[in-house]
């Protein structure tokens, strides 16, 4: 196998930009990767796009060139991108390819993230009753997680005041004032215990990440940032998250805790090794739960770890550095790939105002979609 390298970078801003397709997000992101990795469209030999709902991706030749590139479309919910990053990585592993492309981009109108049962092959109950990617799904989900293991409103405030804080920093975010947490936690409540700023919202944006073998790299002249790992795993029987009173809290692994026990084996470490980690934040909640199911805390520990500050920008684990997508928003098919765009940013050192302290060498990223897919990647410097 070969070693992969990210090598490249580019991102068009999150948010709303009128006049401005998703497609032509991703095509701006790709434009910057290029020219971030100094190689031209010319020179990419395979590509892979995520896209939800703003075109496929592979159309975006059209702006950057007829080179008959080999371009595959990937759609699988919010794991999109680092579903695409998975597939990339491949590709270059095999050693039929030293050069290629990982972009995702969407463009999503508000309240796009109105329940689709019927997309996911359920009854139409599951979304009349407000389940599915809503806001009463997440609320469920929680409430049941905060009941079995000691977690406080205030800690779901503490996730959203951080985000919001950290994103003033980021230029690319979409919410960029902070937020304090008595008003985090005054707000209007949109489904309980989540007040309207632990929600992320439908958003816009492109990302782009250029990946070569470590020897295309070195000719390149270019830092060498591994890919330690990249994992995609779907959901196993039991593992369907949906806490409702009558279900049993004692579930199997689910998705995320597959993707992370593999991304970890592959690299040869373990959480305790990590530096800086950018995890899947739809909502307040899901950030807290994400922390034990990728392994960095136990079930519970969340409380403690939030109230003394230790996924702060100066803490022992800085999670979502650059606002996650509470500060960011959600473009799907962008999202993972954002987060991986922000680690390199934390290993480069580029952080500005939200660097972590002591230029980390190691970044972990999680990614998680409904009904049940998570995507892993583990970068070194």
């Amino acid at each position: 196998m070969n070693d992969v390298c990210v090598v490249g970078i580019g991102i068009h801003r999150f948010g709303r930009t009128d006049g401005v397709s998703g497609l032509e997000q991703g095509v701006v992101a790709v434009r910057q990767a290029l020219c971030d990795a100094g190689v031209e469209w010319k020179d990419i030999q395979f590509a892979y796009g995520a896209s939800d709902a703003a075109g496929n991706p592979d159309t975006m030749v059209e702006w950057l060139g007829l080179t008959g590139v080999q371009f595959i479309n990937v759609r699988n919910g919010c794991a999109a991108g680092g579903s695409a990053l998975f597939s990339a990585q491949m590709a270059i592993n095999s050693g039929q390819f030293d050069l290629g492309l990982a972009v995702g981009f969407d463009k999503h109108p508000r309240g796009a993230f109105n329940a689709l049962p019927s997309e996911f092959n359920l009854p139409d109950w599951y979304g009349e009753a407000g389940y599915m990617i809503t806001t009463q799904f997440f609320g469920t989900k929680i409430m049941r997680y905060m009941y079995e293991h000691g977690i406080s409103s205030i800690t779901l405030g503490r996730v959203a005041e951080k985000a919001f804080r950290n994103a003033v920093h980021a230029p690319h975010a979409w919410r960029r004032e902070p937020v304090d947490l008595a008003t985090i936690m005054s707000a209007q409540m949109v489904s309980d215990p989540y007040t309207k700023f632990m929600f992320c919202s439908p958003a816009e944006g492109g990302v782009a990440l250029i990946l070569a073998s470590e020897k295309k790299a070195r000719e390149l002249g270019k830092p060498i940032i591994r890919l330690r790992a990249a994992t995609m795993r779907t959901r196993p029987p039991g593992s369907f998250e949906v806490f409702a009173p009558s279900l049993d809290i004692n579930r199997g692994w689910s998705a995320t805790k597959l993707a992370a026990s593999d991304a970890f084996k592959i690299a040869g470490i373990g959480p305790e090794d990590i530096d800086v980690a950018q995890l899947q934040d739809t909502d307040s909640g899901a950030e807290i739960m994400h922390m034990a199911e990728n392994g960095f805390c136990r079930d519970g520990e969340q409380e403690l770890w939030y109230a003394k500050g230790f996924t702060e920008i100066d803490g022992k684990l800085p999670v979502n550095t650059d606002g996650g997508c509470l500060a960011c928003g959600e473009p799907i098919g962008a999202s993972g790939l954002r987060q991986v765009y922000e680690n390199v940013v934390q290993l480069r050192g580029d952080g500005g105002g939200r660097q972590v302290p002591g230029k980390p060498k190691t970044a972990y990223s999680h990614v998680y979609g409904a009904p049940g897919v998570s995507a892993v990647t583990i970068l070194e410097r």
